[in-house]
């Protein structure tokens, strides 16, 4: 026998809204319960994921140095972690899902008080370190796109002033791993990385030419054949612990040194500066820098170059026609 209770209609009627109100309420607490909005409860593991953050940057990412972690929470839908390496501190992002890590970010409010090709230069140049024969490191690594944009705009600068070539450092970014190189993006990544620093250690009349190839379209055996890199040679000292894997190592002691993670660093005089200082990534902007670091600056500095942003990635061509880009990998 089943129990019908029936409501008067006047009752029904005087309280219809009420009880749609009551319902909509108590599936809108659903909704909130679901996502993680009540009481400011996460669904998200925020702590682990930030702790899992800086051990994956200390166990892979730094050696000497050591990451620690000074403060998390959300942030604009991602995992914000505050750590410190090495006396200084740095804002970085985790995904929620825990998988990826952004060392640094972007705000799209935030409009700069510069626009592309306008600087404050007297006042920048004059705060540059200086030294008689100044030295501009780039830290890269050989895949990322932002990477081989500065590396673009560095071929451009010691081809069209070449006497600017003796100042400039092309330094790369990784760590040794059971006597292995390791790279960011993986073991493609720092083979390459390995290469380039063997053709800039031991042959080094080829190693502009190899960059310049290499930034085209990644065709490795091709640029090595069309530069004419001695192979044999180039082989021999990836393979020796004693020459590639020591170089390599040099590398990766100053990115220790400098607290590098990301690909392209500039690091002017043992100081690291920001080539948007100078209107960003353009072969004026990174020259202007670079002849800032002079104590007493050369003539071949007044040359004028390039003010559009180089191309990022593989590009046949120096600019892409695309600009403002402040990506680092």
């Amino acid at each position: 026998m089943k129990l019908k209770i029936k409501l008067p209609k006047n009752i029904v009627k005087k309280n219809f809204w009420r009880i749609v109100s009551v319902f909509l309420l108590l599936a809108l607490l659903v909704t909130l319960s679901q996502k993680g909005c009540l009481t400011g409860m996460s669904v998200y593991p925020v702590k682990k994921i930030a702790e899992d953050a800086v051990e994956y940057i200390n166990d892979y990412l730094l050696q000497e140095q050591k990451a620690e972690l000074l403060d998390y929470g959300e942030r604009n839908g991602v995992i914000w972690i505050k750590i410190r390496i090495g006396g200084r501190i740095y804002d970085s992002y985790v995904s929620r899902d825990g998988k990826l890590l952004f060392p640094s970010a972007i705000s799209l409010e935030e409009k700069p008080s510069l626009q592309a090709g306008e600087t404050q230069e007297g006042d920048k140049c004059e705060q540059m370190p200086k030294k008689d024969k100044p030295v501009l490191r780039a830290f890269v690594v050989s895949y990322c796109p932002f990477g081989l944009q500065m590396m673009r705009i560095l071929h451009k600068i010691v081809q069209e002033i070449p006497e600017l070539k003796e100042y400039i450092e092309v330094r790369y970014i990784g760590r040794i791993v059971d006597g292995n190189v390791t790279s960011m993006h993986g073991e493609k990544e720092a083979m390459e990385n390995l290469r380039e620093i063997c053709i800039r250690e031991e042959q080094k009349e080829k190693f502009w030419d190899y960059i310049g190839c290499f930034i085209k379209s990644g065709d490795t055996e091709g640029c090595l054949k069309e530069v004419g890199v001695d192979e044999s040679k180039l082989k021999a000292c990836m393979s020796d612990d004693q020459r590639g894997i020591k170089y390599a190592e040099e590398d990766f002691s100053l990115n220790r040194k400098f607290g590098i993670s990301a690909s392209p660093t500039l690091v002017l005089n043992d100081q690291e500066v920001s080539e948007f200082d100078f209107g960003g990534r353009t072969a004026e902007a990174v020259k202007t820098l670079l002849c800032c670091g002079f104590s007493k600056m050369p003539d071949f500095c007044s040359k004028q170059l390039s003010t559009e942003e180089a191309a990022r990635g593989f590009s046949e061509t120096y600019s892409m026609g695309t600009s403002g880009s402040r990506g680092r990998c």
